[in-house]
C-alpha cells in the first residue's frame, strides 16, 4: 500500500509517496523550484493565494508521478501537512474570497493585544494557553472589521490545509488541533471557546465540522481522480500544522521529546501532558496531533519568524552566484564567533517570542577592512543558532528541560556549522534524521487509514542519520555578547 503526503509550504508544496510496509520514501517532488512569492501590500503584510497552493500541489503530484517510481492507481490514503495560523475563507461556492493572511503577518496584534486585555490576561492563558495575539482569530476579526463585505460572504473559516482537502474532495473540516493553533479553542472546557466567538462576534457556523487529526476528512472526487491519475474515493485521513506535523515526522509524540525544524521559520516544539502556558506569551501551546480529552498531549511551540527567509536574503545579496551549499562550505572557512561579526536575524514580522515587537535584522561589529561574504555567511547562522537558544531559555523558565533535540536534516540543518552552532549555544545533542513534512504527513495518512495499529508502528525503521553534540568550544561569550545587543534593540521598541 502506498501513501501521499503533501506539505503545503510558504516557499513551494513538496509531495512524497511512501511505501506503507517498509516505511521508504519512493518518489518526491516539489513545486515550484524557486521560492512561492509572498503579497505584502503594506509594511508587516504577509499573503498567499490559495489557489496558487492548489495549483502548485497539483503539479507537484503529477511531478512526482513523473518519476514512474510506483503506480499512482496504489495510493490509497493522503496526508496533509501546512504552514499554521493562516486565514483562508470560503464562500457558499468553495471559492476563496481573498488572499490568505498567512503565518508571518503582523496586521492583526493590536487587535489580538487589545482581546487579551478586555477578556483577560488570566482568563486567556488559562483557557486557551495562548494570548489571542496576532493568530488566525484575529487575523478573522481584522477582516470583520476593515473587509464587511467580504465577512458578509463568508460561509467557512478554514485553514490552508483544510483548503486543500477540500479542493481534493469537496469536504470541509477542522480538528481540536487546528481550531487551538488559530486560538479558537478552550482547553479547559475541551471546546470552542466562548470568550473568543463572543468577544469578536463570531458566528459558531462559520466553522467546519471537528473531526479527530488522524480520521476520514473526505475522500478524492472523480474529477480530481481523473485529473490527477488517482483512483476515485481515496480518503484524505490526516491534516496538521506544519510542526506538529514535523514533530510527527520524528516521532515526537510523548511528554518531554522535542523536535525543532530550521526552514522558512525556525522552530522548537517540545511535547507536554500538562496545559502549559508562558504568562508573557512568548511560546505558544496548541493540541497535539494524538490530543484528546482523555489523554492531553499539548505542543509547546517557540518560533522564529526568519530563520530560512533570512539565509534566502543573505544568499540572494551576497552570494546569487553560488549555491546553498557552497555558502555552507565557506562559512566553515571562518572560526567560531564570525571574528566578532553579530547578526540579529529578526525581519519578517512580529516575533511572538520577543513580545510581538518587530525589531528588524541587525548587522553588528563590521570591519570593512576583515569581513568578507564568508563572515557573513557564518555570522547569520551563528545569529540564528543563538536565537534558538534565547527562545529555548524560554521553554526552560516554561519547565521543558530537553536532553536531545530531534531535527530533519534538511535547510539550515544541512549545514555543519548551523548545526553544531545549534547545538553548541543550546547545549543539547541533536539527533539528525532523513524526514521530511511530505513524508511525516504519508506517516499521518497511515495512522489515520489504520495501515498501523499505533503511531510506534509506524516508526518502526526510523533511526538517526547522524548525532551532534556539543564540542565543548567556550561559546558562552559569544551569545552573552549577542544577546546583549538584542537587549539594547528591545529597549527601543514599545
Amino acid at each position: 500500500m502506498l501513501l501521499l503526503g503533501i506539505d503545503i509550504g510558504t516557499s513551494s508544496v513538496k509531495v512524497s509517496v511512501v511505501d506503507s510496509a517498509s516505511q521508504k520514501l519512493i518518489a518526491t517532488a516539489q513545486y515550484p523550484d524557486v521560492e512561492s512569492p509572498i503579497k505584502a501590500l503594506q509594511t508587516g503584510w504577509a499573503e498567499q493565494s490559495p489557489d496558487m497552493w492548489w495549483e502548485h500541489t497539483q503539479k507537484a503530484i503529477h511531478l512526482c508521478h513523473s518519476s514512474a517510481h510506483y503506480n499512482p492507481q496504489d495510493i490509497s490514503a493522503i496526508g496533509i501537512a501546512y504552514q499554521m495560523h493562516g486565514l483562508v475563507l470560503i464562500n457558499k461556492q468553495g471559492e476563496a474570497l481573498r488572499d490568505s493572511i498567512i503565518w508571518c503577518d503582523s496586521r492583526a496584534v493590536e487587535i489580538g493585544n487589545k482581546a487579551f486585555d478586555e477578556i483577560g490576561g488570566e482568563k486567556c492563558l488559562s483557557h486557551l494557553l495562548n494570548s489571542p495575539g496576532n493568530f488566525t482569530a484575529s487575523k478573522l476579526a481584522w477582516v470583520k472589521q476593515n473587509e464587511p463585505d467580504i465577512y458578509k460572504q463568508i460561509d467557512k473559516v478554514m485553514l490552508p490545509g483544510d483548503f486543500i482537502a477540500m479542493k481534493l474532495t469537496g469536504s470541509v473540516s477542522c480538528s481540536v488541533s487546528s481550531l487551538s493553533e488559530g486560538v479558537f479553542y478552550d482547553f479547559v472546557t475541551d471546546s470552542f471557546s466562548d470568550d473568543i466567538l463572543n468577544y469578536y462576534g463570531f458566528d459558531r457556523h462559520l466553522f467546519p465540522e471537528i473531526l479527530p487529526v488522524f480520521s476520514e476528512h473526505g475522500y478524492v472526487s472523480a474529477a480530481v481522480a481523473q485529473s490527477l491519475k488517482l483512483k476515485e474515493g481515496i480518503p484524505v485521513t490526516y491534516k496538521a500544522g506544519d510542526q506538529p506535523n514535523n514533530a510527527l515526522s520524528l516521532n515526537v509524540l510523548q511528554p518531554g521529546e522535542v523536535a525543532a525544524t530550521a526552514g522558512t521559520s525556525g522552530v522548537i516544539y517540545g511535547v507536554s501532558d500538562e496545559l502549559i502556558y508562558d504568562k508573557q506569551s512568548r511560546v505558544n501551546t496548541f493540541a497535539h496531533v494524538n490530543y484528546t480529552t482523555d489523554q492531553k498531549r499539548l505542543g509547546v511551540l517557540l518560533c522564529i519568524n526568519g530563520t530560512g527567509s533570512l539565509n534566502r536574503w543573505i544568499k540572494n545579496t551576497f552570494g546569487s552566484s553560488i549555491s546553498y551549499g557552497q555558502m555552507n562550505d565557506l562559512a566553515k572557512t571562518v572560526a567560531a564567533g564570525s571574528d566578532g561579526l553579530r547578526i540579529l536575524p529578526f525581519g519578517n514580522g512580529a516575533e511572538r517570542m520577543l513580545n510581538n515587537k518587530q525589531i528588524g535584522v541587525h548587522l553588528h561589529n563590521i570591519d570593512l577592512n576583515h569581513h568578507t561574504s564568508a563572515h557573513i555567511f557564518r555570522a547569520v547562522q551563528e545569529g540564528i543558532a543563538s536565537a534558538f537558544r534565547y527562545g529555548l531559555d524560554i521553554l526552560r523558565e516554561n519547565g521543558m528541560f530537553p536532553s536531545v533535540i530531534r531535527a530533519g536534516k534538511a535547510n539550515l540543518f544541512l549545514s555543519e556549522v548551523f548545526a553544531q552552532s545549534f547545538s553548541n549555544f543550546t547545549g543539547v545533542p541533536v539527533e539528525l534524521y532523513k524526514n521530511d513534512g511530505s513524508v511525516g504527513a504519508a506517516i499521518g495518512a497511515g495512522i489515520g487509514a489504520g495501515v498501523y495499529k499505533s503511531a510506534a508502528e509506524a516508526f518502526t525503521y526510523m533511526k538517526p542519520v547522524q548525532l551532534i553534540e556539543p564540542n565543548g568550544r567556550d561559546i558562552e561569550p559569544f551569545y552573552q555578547e549577542w544577546k546583549a545587543l538584542l537587549e539594547v534593540q528591545l529597549a527601543t521598541k514599545k
